[in-house]
């Protein structure tokens, strides 16, 4: 189940870059009026691990295309 559905992020045909997408979907968030602590919480959990985790973590958080 995605945390924030309403929420969308296209990544599919930009840099694969695990900053640039950390970067994306934290500003993503913020627009979307997420609390500090809440983008904070998604931010520890994708950097916790390897790209792959990277981008679980963004699935599960975002609406990824």
């Amino acid at each position: 189940m995605i945390r924030y559905p309403n929420v969308k992020i296209k990544l599919t045909g930009t840099d694969g870059n695990a900053f640039s997408i950390l970067g994306k979907v934290t500003k993503a968030l913020r627009r979307a009026g997420c609390a500090p602590s809440e983008i904070a919480e998604f931010q520890a959990e994708a950097t916790s691990g390897d790209y792959n985790k990277l981008l679980q973590t963004c699935m599960s958080w975002v609406d990824v295309s």
